[in-house]
Order: structure tokens, then sequence, then C-alpha cells
């Protein structure tokens, strides 16, 4: 079912799922303050319910706001990159329920460059755990192609009936695990390495081969 914006608040408000998209790739997510967790997402793309769901969030302040103990590097990494293709995993604090904090007590988080992602947290009033809508193991869909409309279908997940164009051609978000001394690279994206570590300042562990 494809609905608006209105309709489409109105289902994170209720605590459901919802299929929009974002300045990446198509993403089905819940509201964090109305949902009682992420198990729906899981559910409905077949995967594992412990691997955690980032958060899209509406300002670098959330940074503080969900974050513990955050490094000065993360916070240079948000005001450099954010809003955009970058997810920082933080310790989680205390205003981050239960549900949706991690094994290793962290969560991630990103402030994406999207009027429609951020209009939606905005309407929601809370944060959107967000994965890519598409089955484990399938690649994502770019948000400037259309939905895939046989997932909604198959999880039953209402669809925002929205048209993204530019962003960054469906590559996911790079991912930077910011809980220790210093940062490492989770998942490569299309911020390059180099680009974050001159702004940040320091440099990263773990990167991948050339």
């Amino acid at each position: 079912m494809v609905i608006g914006m209105e309709q489409a608040a109105g289902v994170l408000r209720a605590g459901g799922p919802l299929i929009f998209p974002t300045d990446t790739v198509w993403g089905i997510g819940v509201a964090v303050e109305h949902a009682k967790g992420t198990w729906e997402l899981s559910e409905a793309k077949g995967r594992a319910p412990e691997k955690p769901i980032a958060w899209l969030v509406g300002d670098k302040s959330a940074l503080d706001t969900y974050g513990m103990d955050v490094p000065g590097y993360a916070q240079r990494l948000a005001d450099a990159f954010w809003p955009g293709p970058l997810t920082l995993v933080v310790w989680a604090s205390r205003e981050v329920p239960p549900a949706y904090i991690a094994a290793d007590g962290t969560v991630g988080l990103r402030m994406p460059d999207s009027k429609c992602a951020l209009a939606l947290a905005r309407a929601a009033g809370s944060p959107l755990a967000t994965t890519s809508a598409n089955f484990a193991g399938d690649p994502a869909r770019p948000s400037g192609e259309p939905p895939d409309l046989q997932f909604a279908e198959s999880c039953d997940v209402p669809v925002l009936d929205a048209h993204v164009k530019g962003g960054v051609d469906g590559a996911a978000s790079a991912v930077v695990d910011c809980s220790g001394c210093e940062p490492r690279l989770l998942r490569a994206g299309t911020i390059s390495a180099s680009e974050m570590q001159d702004a940040c300042g320091v440099s990263f562990r773990d990167l991948p081969p050339r």
C-alpha cells in the first residue's frame, strides 16, 4: 500500500513500520519512541534479530543525547559529514531504550541528507531505527529508483509515496566504530577513509585492503 506523508507519520506514531526513501537507499524503519523494538524489521528482511539496526536522527545534537562518552573525533566526523552517508557507532546513553541497544552496548547514529527522512523523524517526534528495505542477502534498492513493491507486499508494510533525485546512487553509508580511543572502519562507503581521517585528525584502525 502506497500512502502519503500524513498517513506515513501516523503509521510511525502508532509504532508501525514504514518503507521510505533516504539519501542512500530505500529503508524500512520504525519510530524509536513509539515502537517496542526492531523485531518487525528483522522479520520482514529475514535476518537475525540480534543484528543491530542504526538510527536516523534529526540533528547533530543527537550524538550527545543518545551517545555516551562520545570521543572528540566522533564529534568532528559528525561536524564534517552530517547530514550525509556516515553512521557513527557510539556507546548508548540512558536515553536509548534497551530494545535498541546492541549486545555490546552501542548504538549506530546517522543524520541523513534527506528532506524526506528528516521530515518523517520530525513528524514522528522520534529518531527512526532504519535498515535497507530488501530481503537479507539481496542488494538494496537505491532511493533514486522506485521502491521494491514486491518486498513491501511480502511483509505487508506501507510505502511512502515519494521520489528522490540525486543522493549517493544507492551506496550504503560508511560505518565507523567510535566506541574506542581510535575510530575503526566497519563498512566502507562513498566517503573515503582518507577524507574521514583528515576530518577527525585520528588514524583509523583495521582499514580494508586497497
